[in-house]
């Protein structure tokens, strides 16, 4: 009887060190299994995003923008970071402890990053910087919000090229027809004491209306590629400025390019208009063509206006309540 109590207590403390060995158990690489596990749930991402900046802003624009691991996260806290160029140092956002960034534009060249911090509020992750680009369109400073808001001497006139609208540009009407500028309408009737939202939008419309959905210039042609999928190109020379006097009493400038080689059934003149009246690249114009020189110059109702082709609607919407 002694002996098999004895062999019983044996058998227990066997079983015993056996479930000890089992809890340290490791795998083929001789890791420790669970502590693997553990390690895998509490995996950290390696870099995150900051999404959302915008090609560029007007001075009083709203900066948002959102921070985004690349892997997903428990991890919910967050620190932002700015500088003003690259000779300042890094400063903190105070107050900013979320994966959104707010902030009104009023530096261009401003930097921002985002870290991702853990428990204990140390970095684990960081984005890399993006910028906040500022283009008032020449309209930063007193000279040149005077001269974009048509107000200028004949002096101040200097002949441009082609170069000013070099690129890929596509129609605003689409997004007219689709009610994406519908917000800009009712805007611009908010501080109105004339027209309303519907009449604003029934003089855009006019004014937005075409069939060359899209627009290429580069050196000296354009290619006008219309609603029906049909392209066509021609050659262009500069032909002088022509100075507009308005009823409300500004000016505006037109400038003339005459077709010298190409397409015959592109138009004899195409004429620009875009607020700006010397060399400066754009963000966006009204154009006019025809064969028709005066007939051209004496239209002001129909000014078919483009934006860069990569522009989203959120960038056109944008940048046109500035205006």
């Amino acid at each position: 009887m002694n002996r098999l109590v004895k062999f019983s207590g044996i058998l227990s403390v066997g079983m015993l060190l056996a479930a000890c060995q089992d809890t340290g158990a490791k795998d083929a690489n001789g890791e420790n299994a669970s502590s693997d596990k553990n390690s895998q749930e509490s995996a950290e991402p390696s870099a995150v995003a900051v999404e959302g900046i915008a090609d560029h802003y007007h001075t009083g624009d709203e900066v948002e923008l959102a921070a985004v691991p690349e892997e997903e996260t428990e991890l919910t806290s967050w620190q932002w970071y700015i500088k003003e160029d690259e000779a300042s140092d890094w400063e903190t956002v105070a107050g900013m402890t979320s994966d959104v960034f707010s902030r009104e534009a009023t530096i261009s060249g401003l930097q921002v990053k985002a870290e991702l911090l853990d428990e204990d509020d140390e970095a684990v992750a960081e984005s890399e910087p993006v910028e906040v680009v500022i283009d008032d369109h020449g309209a930063n400073d007193e000279v040149g919000r005077r001269i974009y808001n048509g107000f200028f001497y004949n002096d101040e006139i200097e002949d441009r090229t082609l170069a000013d609208w070099e690129g890929e540009w596509q129609s605003i009407y689409p997004y007219f027809e689709a009610g994406d500028l519908d917000v800009v309408f009712e805007d611009k009737a908010s501080h109105s004491d004339t027209m309303n939202a519907e009449e604003y939008k029934e003089y855009y419309k006019i004014g937005y209306v075409t069939e060359v959905d899209g627009m290429k210039i580069e050196d000296n042609s354009f290619t006008f590629q219309n609603a029906d999928g049909t392209e066509m190109t021609a050659e262009y020379d500069y032909d002088g400025h022509e100075v507009l006097e308005y009823e409300r009493g500004n000016r505006g400038v037109r400038f003339i390019f005459t077709r010298v080689g190409g397409s015959e059934e592109m138009p004899q003149y195409i004429q620009f208009s875009d607020h700006s009246i010397a060399p400066q690249d754009v963000t966006h114009f009204h154009i006019y063509w025809g064969n028709n020189k005066q007939a051209l110059l004496d239209e002001v109702d129909n000014w078919p206006t483009y934006y860069p082709i990569d522009w989203e609607k959120e960038d056109i919407v944008r940048d046109m309540f500035a205006h």
